[in-house]
């Protein structure tokens, strides 16, 4: 298997987000990361995960959602990881270039949401039911969500950690809010950061075979 990796500009309205697109040969559909809480599209974890992906032929798109310049602001105060409106609307223009470009335009779109950028994944999965086939939150905040858990039309999967209490009882009670096929996981042992041995391993091959089922099969259908 060949990919095709390269950093890559993302135009968000008024700025231009940047970020890292894999695209294995023969992808049976393209992740999205959102990243959360004070991440990047360096985060190990992340990608970690996304290189999980790709050898399961799954393209990856790992943006950083805030420019450099609002990174820094977020550092001192912590506001904009929490500005849900704000990530979801980024996704959203990520998304849209997604299906502009050559190599990704007939691939459907799943969301890879991690803490905050849970929250804001399932914000733009409602606004791009249309375009957005599945969503995947790994020790995320999908009650940010609020009113839009309701219009969320793709097959939600929640993985939280065993010792993360606080964030599974807010993913439970996302949960009952969500309307469409969807799945709580708790990962045996595992802390909010999934930093444990084996657990970051784990959340990989969740996600992974929720992609193959929700992506992929319906890609090769659709094909």
């Amino acid at each position: 298997m060949v990919d095709s990796s390269s950093a890559v500009h993302v135009p968000a309205g008024a700025v231009t987000l940047e970020g890292n697109l894999t695209v294995p040969d023969n992808a049976g559909g393209v992740v999205l990361f959102a990243h959360g809480s004070g991440s990047s599209r360096h985060s190990p974890r992340n990608r970690h995960v996304a290189a999980l992906l790709n050898e399961a032929r799954l393209a990856t798109l790992l943006v950083d959602l805030l420019t450099a310049d609002e990174e820094g602001i977020d550092r001192r105060t912590a506001h904009l990881r929490f500005d849900i409106p704000l990530l979801a609307t980024r996704l959203t223009a990520a998304t849209d270039w997604l299906q502009q470009q050559p190599a990704t335009r007939r691939l459907r779109i799943g969301y890879f949401g991690a803490s905050t950028g849970a929250g804001a994944a399932l914000v733009a999965a409602a606004e791009r039911s249309d375009a957005v086939g599945a969503v995947v939150s790994r020790g995320g905040r999908p009650d940010l969500a609020g009113t839009a858990l309701a219009h969320v039309r793709a097959p939600t999967l929640l993985i939280v950690g065993e010792n993360d209490p606080t964030v599974i009882e807010l993913n439970r009670l996302a949960l009952g809010q969500l309307r469409v096929a969807k799945r709580l996981v708790i990962v045996p042992g595992a802390s909010h950061l999934f930093e444990e041995p084996g657990a970051l391993d784990e959340v990989a091959w969740l996600a992974r075979e929720w992609y193959e089922r929700h992506l992929a099969q319906v890609q090769a259908r659709a094909g």
